[in-house]
């Protein structure tokens, strides 16, 4: 399924994955004291000249709390700033109810997608559960995208889960956090490998420098520590299944917004101009129907 084919006279470049909020501890419990930088606000007026300064045209928002509240809200910021082109939001899933659910958002058409914090689960094997894949059949044909935030060790429920929805088509988040910090490849460039066999996957190059040594470097990350993990996405996953995002603002506990661009831009230097406007917009505009 490739995006390369989807040309525009000048492809627009799109940050496919930032998030916005108005902190409170109570609505963003997951960001502890070793994240007490980004204990703030971060709304569409700060993320603008951020998008200015990069050169980026339009974002996708994704959902930070596993709430609906936090999903109409952020569509309703999409539909006040035009730069916000499309919302990954936060629906119950699992629930009975989930078609019915979803009902209020016919009339939303900035909605792109659904995600859930798989990751943050007891249970390692929630992906695989029978009611969250009954509510990921029931999203089948509505034209939503699926966005797959996990950890490392979730790959290979991963594989399986993919596998029983041919016809959706996913978007893994973050490269799956492998974990660069401690520098360990195994099992994950394996998993990786296997879960790219399935065209319906796609995957964003974001979340990187957070799972790199930035808490150890008073500088932040170490660029070369993300080359061998970017090399094996890229081999993988090809570039035109391959979309760019910022992670913004988790990102700045590692680096500045337009730094991280940079990073990217400066990896895919050599790579011709048709596989760098896949993967700095075109992708993104093609999954989530921009």
């Amino acid at each position: 399924m490739s995006a390369l084919h989807l040309k525009d006279s000048m492809p627009e470049k799109i940050d496919a994955h930032h998030h916005l909020w108005r902190y409170t501890p109570q609505d963003y419990g997951w960001i502890d004291d070793s994240m007490s930088a980004i204990r703030n606000d971060f709304l569409p007026a700060n993320l603008r000249s951020e998008l200015a300064a990069a050169g980026i045209a339009g974002s996708v928002a994704v959902q930070a709390r596993q709430t609906l509240e936090e999903t109409r809200w952020l569509l309703d910021l999409a539909e006040a700033n035009d730069f916000i082109r499309g919302v990954v939001g936060w629906a119950p899933i699992a629930g009975e109810n989930f078609p019915e659910c979803m009902e209020e958002f016919d009339l939303r058409p900035k909605l792109k997608g659904l995600r859930h914090v798989i990751q943050a689960e007891k249970d390692e094997n929630y992906i695989l559960r029978a009611d969250f894949n009954s509510g990921i059949t029931a999203m089948q044909g509505s034209g939503l995208v699926y966005d797959i935030l996990i950890f490392e060790r979730h790959l290979a429920q991963t594989v399986d889960f993919v596998d029983e929805h041919p016809k959706q088509i996913f978007v893994l988040d973050h490269i799956a956090k492998p974990r660069i910090a401690a520098g360990v490849f195994e099992p994950w460039a394996t998993h990786i490998r296997e879960l790219a066999r399935r065209e319906h996957v796609f995957c964003k190059l974001s979340g990187l420098v957070t799972e790199a040594d930035w808490q150890t470097r008073p500088a932040g990350f170490a660029t070369s520590a993300l080359e061998p993990y970017l090399d094996v996405v890229v081999e993988a996953f090809g570039p035109d299944r391959l979309m760019a995002g910022s992670d913004w603002p988790v990102c700045l506990l590692a680096t500045g917004y337009s730094a991280w661009f940079a990073t990217l831009d400066h990896y895919f230097r050599n790579f011709s101009a048709p596989e760098r406007e896949s993967i700095f917009g075109e992708t993104a505009t093609y999954v989530y129907d921009l």
